[in-house]
Formats: structure tokens, sequence, C-alpha cells
């Protein structure tokens, strides 16, 4: 009964049992699991700052030290949990269907593992970690029928459904903080709200730089991501490294990314043209704020390239990537309640990716030389 299990762990330490050795094969030792492996690794980077930030952040608002090894050990201990929680049940869920199907265990979790926790805020409770992951993992791919087949980032569809199930937990400025035996008279003095919220709540005329610098987010904050926001969302730097990394290596589409960051350009210079002292203030943004600010980098380095729900041809991922980065833009300037967008815009364009694909095949085809 646990043979998937026991199959799961036995190949991420050993090379496969099955390989090719005739000559008339390509063969390569880079199977599916070590492909997700690198992304895995392009994914430490964004980990273990969000470990540190989340016990810099808990140490910043309780007065408590912010000696490196204290606050990062605080963050261990409040992330940790979360991971475990995450690997845990969705292991659980995988080892389920693998054994009601009579296949493996699929590779994809490993990423959607570490993926799923980095999301979310770092006091999100245990049993909404656990029935997040579950969401993600049986509704939004096992239910289509396992890695491969479900057009839905998995881990994006389990953040989604606490978003919109327990809003309290996932937004607000209370939630971006672990408070611990605080002096009230410290917390108070420590804003929670994230360059987004702060963005979000501009009135007309006002200038969101202006605020952003006053609230202590400046460009050198923003871009290193020593500020409140989900675990492994706040370095833009360093989804940027991880983002390089990948397409280095072959396993995340650069057109995708780029085409991302285009849209995103492309969309704020357009509103700027209308933005006005009566108009709101998000109209007028630096449209480079945009990629700094929330989830962005790190939604367009490791959400929008994920191979199984974006689309397969080179036309298509550039539509792809540059849609992501008009509805992200669009979503946070004219919906004030919800400022990221990034997440949506993913999940959106998702929907979209099999009928991009399909386009481009049929137009492909049409330019084809008929047989004579």
């Amino acid at each position: 009964m646990l043979h998937p299990l026991f199959d799961a762990v036995e190949t991420v330490f050993f090379t496969p049992t099955i390989a090719t050795a005739s000559n008339t094969h390509v063969r390569d030792n880079l199977d599916l699991k070590r492909f997700m492996s690198l992304v895995l690794v392009a994914l430490m980077p964004p980990l273990l700052f969000g470990i540190y930030n989340t016990g810099y952040q808990s140490h910043a608002a309780t007065g408590r030290t912010l000696d490196f090894i204290p606050v990062f050990i605080s963050g261990l201990t409040i992330v940790m949990p979360i991971l475990v929680v995450t690997y845990a049940v969705g292991l659980f869920w995988e080892t389920v269907f693998a054994r009601i199907r009579k296949h493996k265990i699929s590779e994809g979790f490993l990423v959607t593992g570490l993926l799923f926790p980095l999301t979310l805020p770092p006091t999100i409770p245990l049993w909404q970690v656990a029935v997040g992951i579950s969401f993600g993992v049986v509704i939004g791919k096992e239910i289509f029928g396992g890695t491969g087949r479900n057009f839905l980032n998995p881990a994006l569809t389990g953040r989604a459904f606490l978003f919109f199930a327990y809003p309290a937990h996932m937004s607000g400025d209370a939630v971006w903080r672990v408070i611990e035996k605080a002096d009230a008279k410290v917390v108070d003095a420590v804003s929670g709200a994230t360059p987004l919220a702060i963005a979000g709540l501009a009135q007309a005329g006002d200038n969101i730089t202006t605020l952003l610098n006053k609230a202590g987010y400046t460009m050198e904050v923003l871009v290193v991501g020593n500020l409140p926001g989900s675990i492994g969302e706040t370095s833009a730097l360093l989804c940027l490294v991880g983002a390089v990394g990948l397409m280095v290596v072959g396993v995340a589409s650069y057109r995708i990314i780029i085409g991302g960051v285009l849209g995103v350009l492309a969309t704020g210079y357009f509103l700027n043209m209308f933005a006005g002292p009566t108009s709101s203030a998000l109209l007028g943004i630096d449209p480079f704020y945009h990629l700094i600010l929330g989830s962005f980098a790190f939604g367009i380095a490791y959400m929008a390239t994920d191979p199984v729900s974006a689309p397969g041809m080179n036309h298509s991922k550039w539509i792809y990537g540059f849609m992501i980065g008009v509805f992200t833009v669009l979503i946070r300037v004219f919906n004030p309640a919800y400022p990221e967008g990034v997440m949506l815009a993913i999940l959106f364009m998702n929907l979209f990716s099999p009928l991009l694909d399909y386009f481009e095949i049929r137009l492909s085809i049409r330019k084809r030389v008929a047989n004579v």
C-alpha cells in the first residue's frame, strides 16, 4: 500500500532504474524529478530570506534584538511548521491518489509543496494551511487527472481558496507579523501595512512614492524586501536571481517572464496618460513600482512559468506573460479592495492557456505548404 510513497522517496536520492540504452534515442539524465529539483534550488533564496524576514518583522514589532542568529531562529520556528504541514498533508493526498490510480507519486508536488507556504502570511493558522493545500492538490489538480492534466496552478489554487474563504487571516495589516509577548506601546509604533496597502489607500492627488518613503519603504527596501508581506514574496531582488537561474538552465521560459515585465510597464505607462489631480493615485504611480511591489516578482518567476498550466507554444508564451502583466496592473489600479492582482491574473490566464496554444497551432497549420 505504501509503495508509491517508498518509490517517491527512493527516486529523489537515486537515478532512475529504467534508462534508454539504444543509440537511436536521445539520452539525458535529467528526469522529471531532477527538473523539479532545479526549481527547488531556485526557490532557496526566497525561502531563506523569507525565514529571516519573518523573524526580523516579528522581532522589530516586539522590540527584541535584531541580531541575525536570534532573528533567523525565530523565523525558523514560524515558517517550518507551515512547511511541514504543507508537505505532510499534500503528500498524504498524493499517496492516496497514487494508490487509487496505481501510479507513482507525482514529482510536481515537490515544487507545489514549497511554493504554497511561500505565498502565505506567517500568521496563518496551521489548520488553514492543511485545508488550503488539500484544496489545491485535490480540487486544483487530482480531480483533473493529476500532474500534467491540471489547467490551474495548484499552489495558487490553494492560496486563492484561502483568500476568499478566510479573508481575515489572509489580508489586512495584522497578518504579516507574528507578535509574541509584545509590549503594546512597541507594537503600536511599528506599522504592519504593506507597501501595496499604502498605495491602495492613497487618495486622489497623493504621490505614492512620497507616501512609501514616509513609511520607510524606500526603493532600496522594496527591492531587497525587508518589509511585511507573505513569506516568500517580499524580496524582488532574490526572485530576480531565481528567475535568471531558471532561464539560464532552460527550466523557466524567458518569454513568459519578459512578456510579463513588458505587460506591466506598457500598461503602467498607458495609465499614466490618464493621471490627474482628481484621479486615482495609482493611475500616476511609476510603472517600475508595480514590478517590485507585492508578489509580482515572485509570481512571474515561479508561478506563471509552471510548465503544466502555462502555454507550450512560443508565441503563446509571449501573449500569456504579457497579459498577466496587463491584468496585474489593471486589478491593482481599479480594484482598491484587492490591490495585489498577480494571483488572480495568473489564474485567469491559466484558463486561456489551452486556447492560446490551440490558436497558434491552427495558424501554424494554415501556413504549411499544401501537399501536391
